[in-house]
């Protein structure tokens, strides 16, 4: 808390009124005088060093505090006048999963892993995706708009991304692709292969969107961000984008499938150093419902120091997610990032 340094006005009347005091005991006989105290000099206030993120940490936020403190469920719900700070995060990993309504999810025996991380961690509860189909999602998580995309295509989008606001601040980033051919690979789709954990699948362009920039696209150097997830490393970046293949996302597969491909991934960042001072998003890119555009999706915040069971109440998107990355590292709001609300991931 910074302390409240003293008005000088405040201390020139209270040796106003010392003198006056002195003044009137010497007319009345008695003590003899004594000098008015000499007042301090008042030292100017410092300026506190400026944060990059304009934000006052919401008064009903309760992220962070031990169990003992709080009971084990923990609802965050800030209000729009008062966006919480996030701290300046190690790591951020966001997983994106394939179609599937949030009631499919949350509280479902075919995820039993999904909803221990829910208990062990928080969940988002009013997120929506932006619209359908999958694709413009994807855009919409990492440049804050739908930059015209309104299919499943080969789309070439020379837009402000993440991947380089990231870069140019210095951070890293990586994108494992589950199944990705490499070498800079822009066709549709690949054939399945065994990479990583779960079952094989198809790799498609669709879910992979840093392929879609072409800053990326188009330069050697950022493509070989892009690999498979055999190689995956949770130290290897700053911010890792993990796009599982269409049977392990839950895309051509069943929620069971998709759940019995995390129980085997998620540890490896959980379980990792590289998880300290650092948060997890699990997320869909849709529903399959249109309510808010793209359905109620499901969204798990992960991070070491979260009281387990937080539920983040407050209206989201994935444009949220976007900002909270964006908060954490002090980057520029792209597009409706600047708008939307954020996830307080604060510990």
């Amino acid at each position: 808390m910074r302390t409240r340094l003293p008005d000088p006005r405040r201390a020139i009347l209270a040796l106003s009124a010392i003198v006056v005091i002195v003044t009137a005991a010497n007319a009345c006989g008695g003590a003899s005088p004594t000098a008015a105290p000499t007042a301090s000099p008042i030292a100017s206030p410092t300026a506190s060093p400026a944060v990059p993120a304009p934000e006052t940490p919401a008064p009903t936020s309760t992220v962070g505090l031990s169990a003992a403190t709080l009971s084990p469920a923990v609802t965050v719900s800030p209000s729009a006048a008062a966006t919480p700070i996030v701290p300046d995060l190690a790591h951020v990993y966001v997983i994106i999963l394939e179609n599937k309504e949030y009631n499919r999810i949350v509280g479902s025996a075919a995820a039993p892993y999904m909803n221990s991380l829910i208990a062990r961690y928080g969940l988002a509860t009013d997120m929506f995706a932006e619209t359908h189909p999958s694709e413009p999602n994807y855009i919409a998580l990492t440049s804050g708009g739908l930059q015209g995309t309104k299919s499943d295509g080969a789309y070439n989008l020379n837009v402000p991304n993440l991947f380089d606001q990231v870069e140019a601040s210095g951070r890293t980033w990586h994108v494992y692709a589950q199944g990705y051919p490499g070498n800079c690979y822009k066709s549709s789709q690949a054939s399945p292969v065994v990479d990583g954990p779960g079952a094989a699948g198809d790799y498609v362009r669709k879910h992979n969107p840093a392929i879609s920039y072409t800053s990326i696209s188009g330069d050697a150097t950022a493509c070989a961000n892009i690999t498979h997830l055999a190689g995956f490393d949770p130290a290897a970046a700053n911010f890792e984008l993990i796009v599982p293949n269409e049977i392990n996302d839950m895309h051509s597969s069943s929620v069971a499938a998709g759940d019995a491909f995390l129980k085997a991934f998620v540890p490896e960042i959980v379980d990792s150093p590289a998880f300290a001072n650092s948060v997890l998003f699990i997320t869909f890119d849709e529903g399959d419902t249109d309510v808010r555009g793209g359905g109620h999706i499901a969204t798990i915040v992960a991070g070491p120091g979260m009281t387990p069971g937080t539920k983040f109440t407050a209206p989201a998107s994935h444009y949220s997610i976007l900002r909270t990355i964006e908060l954490a590292w002090g980057l520029p709001f792209l597009g409706e990032a600047a708008s939307a609300g954020t996830i307080d991931v604060g510990y």
